[in-house]
């Protein structure tokens, strides 16, 4: 069983455990190691050396990590190609424009900036399987414990060099995911939430011919996603009305994922994006087998839409992997979760948030449409989310009293709602979505479910 990946790679507070800088070198050389054993043969010249891209968010602890984890891949007679701050998913796609034999993203996405998190990408820009994740760990036992000859010296020590072009060539690449399209006559607000797009996203707008307003791209090492970005669209959603925009895009702090509004200030989610794509993509015959893939929390206004549009909807449990992964495994090429993570897989390997709103823009430029006409296709039924911190996440099935009350809650429901009660992959957090025709009475079997957990899980 993996110990130091979860969800979404490794995460947590930064210069402690799993981040402290002792594990980060040993976590850092093990990957070395797991790239030395499944380099593809076939996309590299024999004997030519070891290559991974590191980039990271702007997170303070990211000068610290990225040191300790280039140690690590060095010390493996790895080299390092350095990008810097960089979204997420230009990570991926900078392994595929390298031929580089993997990637590593240090960034804890969302979270406050006193975490941080290590994504680890293969040389086809996917993030690693739960398997490859369980591999590295067992690599760093059997180092740790000198079952692996991990004698590397001299000239077989691994280099570090910093990449001048890497901006450049994801730039080039995300405007390419809209063949270019002019976006002349769109103002568009971008919130950077102080994260890694702040140098890239509003560029990207920029030469693509919007008129651009920025905010929130000025980030010192504390104050990424803070009241800023995808998680907090309120500032982004005053300005775009106060500027008379046609639209705002909210990124959170690594940028794979996206909140749009619309030119009233109102929120576009991921459901909203989904149905917008899908409709375009089947109307150009490039909707692969007629399926979008979204996630357990995905609304289900989403799913009787796309019914009346002869479009079948594939639901996964909770995380952009699991629905890539659904993605991959039958041919589908569009999928995303509500909360802003879009995969287009023609483009992109994982999530986007840049891509996913240049595929908006796209779609309002070539239909003429306001964001809030298209948006307005998706009937949402009310569903509230809750989130209750917990001291310990005991498995659901091994208490008695809160399974008791979601099974409460759902029949109370019937056939007229929804319940989803999971712990988050990366925070202490009971996550409590309920869904239903009367928001009132969900909040308040939110509450009630919440009371309970917070009863049986303080224990």
């Amino acid at each position: 069983m993996r110990k130091l990946f979860g969800t979404d790679g490794v995460r947590g507070v930064a210069n402690k455990y799993p981040l402290d800088p002792e594990t980060i070198v040993k976590l850092g050389r093990a990957i070395g190691y797991y790239f030395k054993k499944h380099r593809n043969k076939n996309n590299h010249l024999n004997g030519s050396p070891i290559r991974v891209v590191v980039g990271k968010d702007t997170r303070i602890s990211g000068y610290m990590i990225e040191t300790a984890i280039i140690s690590g891949l060095c010390s493996a007679g790895v080299h390092a190609l350095l990008v810097g701050p960089m979204p997420t998913p230009s990570i991926a796609h900078l392994v595929r424009s390298f031929a580089a034999d993997g990637g590593i993203m240090i960034s804890a996405s969302h979270n406050p900036a006193e975490d941080n998190g290590i994504k680890v990408f293969d040389s086809e820009g996917f993030k690693l399987s739960d398997e490859a994740e369980e591999e590295i760990e067992g690599l760093m036992n059997a180092l740790e414990d000198k079952r692996i000859d991990s004698e590397i010296i001299g000239g077989l020590i691994g280099k570090a060099k910093r990449i001048e072009d890497a901006r450049g060539r994801y730039i080039e690449f995300a405007k390419s995911s809209i063949n270019n399209k002019s976006l002349k006559g769109l103002r568009v607000v971008v919130d950077c939430a102080n994260g890694a797009a702040y140098a890239v996203t509003p560029l990207i707008l920029r030469e693509l011919g919007a008129d651009v307003i920025v905010l929130n791209n000025k980030p010192n090492g504390l104050n990424i996603n803070k009241n800023c970005g995808a998680l907090h669209p309120e500032l982004i959603q005053k300005v775009v009305v106060e500027e008379k925009a046609d639209v705002g895009i909210a990124l959170d702090g690594d940028a794979d994922r996206v909140v749009m509004v619309d030119e009233k200030g109102n929120i576009v989610d991921g459901d909203h994006i989904l149905l917008m794509s899908a409709i375009a993509l089947k109307e150009e015959g490039r909707l692969k087998n007629n399926t979008v893939v979204a996630t357990v929390m995905s609304n289900i206004g989403l799913e009787i839409a796309l019914k009346k549009l002869g479009i079948n909807l594939i639901r996964t449990k909770v995380g952009d992997r699991y629905v890539l992964e659904e993605m991959r495994k039958n041919d589908y090429n569009l999928g995303g979760e509500q909360s802003g993570h879009i995969i287009f897989l023609d483009y992109s390997t994982t999530g986007d948030g840049t891509i996913a709103a240049l595929q908006v823009l796209k779609i309002m430029k070539e239909k003429q449409k306001k964001l809030s006409e298209l948006a307005s296709l998706l009937d949402k039924k009310p569903q509230v989310l809750l989130n209750q911190e917990v001291k310990q996440k005991i498995p659901l099935e091994q208490l008695s009293m809160l399974p008791k009350k979601i099974l409460e809650v759902k029949q109370k429901l019937g056939n007229n709602g929804r319940v989803l009660v999971r712990y988050s992959g990366t925070q202490n957090v009971l996550r409590i979505m309920v869904e239903g025709p009367d928001e009132e009475l969900l909040w308040k079997l939110a509450r009630e479910i919440a009371q309970v957990a917070e009863e049986e899980l303080r224990k």
